[in-house]
Parts: C-alpha cells; sequence; structure tokens
C-alpha cells in the first residue's frame, strides 16, 4: 500500500512509518518538525516538510501521491501546556486537521487512521473505561482531539468518509533504533530514564493526594509496536466498515510511584522524588478496556508487561546517549 503518515517524525508516527517500510509498504511523512528533527525521518520514505494548516501544500500532496491511507499523528501533546493556551491547541489540532480532511474530500481520499486520545473522556465514571463511555474532556488537548472526532462522524454521515479512530492511553517503549525523545520531553517514562542516566537529578511528581493506592496518578501504559499493529489493522479494516472508534490500552494502571518503582528494577538505579503540586487537567485515574478492537479485529498486545515495555525503552536511551 502507499500511505500518507502526517507528523511522521514524531515519536509514534515515526515508528509506524518503520513499521510499514519494513512490510514493504510505500510511505510519505508529512511534518513541520515543529517538536522533532529531520534525523527523525524514516530511512526510504518520501519526506514532504511542511505545514498541515498549508491547504494548498496538503492538497497537492494527496493529489500526486494518490494514497491508499492516511495515518494522522501531527498533533500538539501536552496537556498541562493546553491549560495554559488553549487556542494554540484548538488551531493546530482542530482547525488544522480540518484542513487535511477537507484536502482529503477535495482529492477523493477517504480512509484516515486518527491519533485521539484517552484525554477525550476526562475523569472516568468507571474503569476500565470502554468506548461508550460519557466524552467529558477535563483538558483542552483532550477538547481538541475530540472536536475532531465529531467532525469526522459528520463527515461519514454526510460523504461516506471512512475513518477509524484509535483512543491511545500512555504509549511508551521503543523499537529497534527508535525511541520517544520529544523536544522538549513532558512524557514519564523518557523523563525517568534521563534520571537513570544521569542527564537529570529528579522527577518530579504532580500530585500526592489523589484517590489511588498511593496518592499518585493511575495510567496505562502500551508498548508504541502495539499500538502500530492497532493502526494497521485499523486501515485494513476500513475496507468494509465505514467508523471505528477504538481504545488502545493495556488494561492495568499503574501509579507514577510504580512506574518509577519499575524503571528502579529494570535500570538498578536510584531514581530521587521532587514532590510537585497537581497540574490543572489530570484525571487521577486513567486505564483502558481494549476488549473491542481484540473482538472485531484480533488486535492482541504482544508487549503487555510494564517492565518489558520499559526494558525496550531504556536499552533505546542508553544506545542514544552512547
Amino acid at each position: 500500500m502507499n500511505i500518507l503518515v502526517t507528523g511522521g517524525a514524531g515519536y509514534i508516527g515515526g515508528t509506524v512509518s518503520r513499521l510499514l517500510l519494513a512490510q514493504g509498504h510505500t510511505v510519505t511523512l508529512y511534518d513541520n518538525l515543529c517538536h522533532s528533527r529531520r534525523e527523525a525521518v524514516a530511512p526510504g520514505a518520501t519526506f514532504i516538510e511542511a505545514d498541515l494548516a498549508d491547504r494548498p501544500c496538503i492538497e497537492r500532496t494527496l493529489r500526486e501521491g494518490r494514497f491508499d491511507g492516511v495515518m494522522h499523528f501531527a498533533a500538539l501533546i501536552e496537556a498541562g501546556e493546553s491549560m495554559k493556551v488553549p487556542e494554540v491547541y484548538f488551531r493546530n489540532n482542530t482547525a488544522s486537521t480540518l484542513t487535511l480532511l477537507e484536502a482529503m474530500l477535495a482529492t477523493g481520499h477517504n480512509k484516515l487512521v486518527f491519533s485521539s486520545t484517552a484525554a477525550c473522556y476526562g475523569e472516568p465514571e468507571f474503569t476500565p473505561i470502554t468506548e461508550e463511555a460519557r466524552l467529558l474532556p477535563t483538558n483542552a488537548y483532550g477538547e481538541s482531539k475530540l472536536l475532531v472526532e465529531q467532525m469526522l462522524t459528520w463527515l461519514n454521515r454526510i460523504h461516506g468518509f471512512r475513518y477509524a479512530s484509535l483512543r491511545y492511553f500512555n504509549v511508551a517503549g521503543a523499537i529497534e533504533g527508535y525511541g520517544e525523545a520529544h523536544e522538549p520531553e513532558s512524557h514519564l517514562i523518557p523523563l525517568i530514564l534521563d534520571v537513570a542516566l544521569g542527564r537529570r537529578a529528579s522527577i518530579k511528581v504532580f500530585g500526592q493526594d489523589y484517590p489511588t493506592k498511593d496518592g499518585t496518578c493511575v495510567r496505562d501504559y502500551i508498548h508504541v509496536q502495539d499500538l502500530a499493529q492497532a493502526h494497521f489493522l485499523a486501515l485494513g479494516a476500513l475496507e468494509k466498515y465505514g467508523r471505528l472508534i477504538y481504545n488502545l490500552g493495556s488494561g492495568q494502571g499503574f501509579t507514577v510511584r510504580e512506574v518509577i518503582d519499575s524503571v528502579q528494577r529494570v535500570t538498578g538505579k536510584s531514581i530521587p522524588v521532587e514532590e510537585q503540586d497537581r497540574r490543572p487537567g489530570d484525571p487521577a485515574v486513567l486505564v483502558a478496556s481494549s476488549e473491542k478492537i481484540k473482538s472485531d479485529l484480533g488486535w492482541q498486545p504482544q508487549f503487555p508487561e510494564l517492565d518489558q515495555i520499559i526494558e525496550s525503552a531504556w536499552k533505546w536511551h542508553q544506545q542514544r546517549h552512547t
């Protein structure tokens, strides 16, 4: 297949691109490199450095490429930052995605796999969270993604536009030669690994008084390779189905302190902790039920254990800094 990957120089887009190329597919990456580097572009992919807000450029790319499907990862992803500058998130994540959708409609492309988020749910009424749970984001990042899901619902209804919306929980881990390195970094596992490598003095833990077993937030972690596999299955399923919505997680919840403990086990390093106040917009517990995609598409995570996920990330981070 011939696939367009937006945000293809990022962590998840870059991983998916490499795995697609390894399977023999043709891949075009579209990225403005606002939080990445040219070196992150997968060898063997065609690369277009441009912004999704550039309607003529994305439309020209689609018209010339004649793609079998689009995988859309391009987005700002920091929930905390979105509570300071929500307008930036609505412009970048929501409005720019509308530009992509308009360009796809104009060029006859009608298959999209959308990188959505568990932040669409907000503070859950029950766990694990199923796809039928209420959608009530507690931060502007989640709202910016939910607005895209709502647009997709209408495009499907009115234009027959085919899409899969994949609501990620916390993605982590690495494949051979490629892992998580945001600029700047804000995700928990790579930040803790930076402490283990001596690149940071301590890890900040935001909030000690959540209603959890040790007072810190609980999150569900999924290996990036398992996430990528779900994207391949979803794109294939769009040949048959017009609209798919799935959660992607492990179904297990770990507190921030349990993640720190796992890193200490895997690395053999002591991790100093710096306690901080809660951040606005952080739900106490986010744990996925991914039973629907398992049942519908036969998806099965190959890396279900947190120590496995961290071990793969640790291996890559050590190589990266040697």
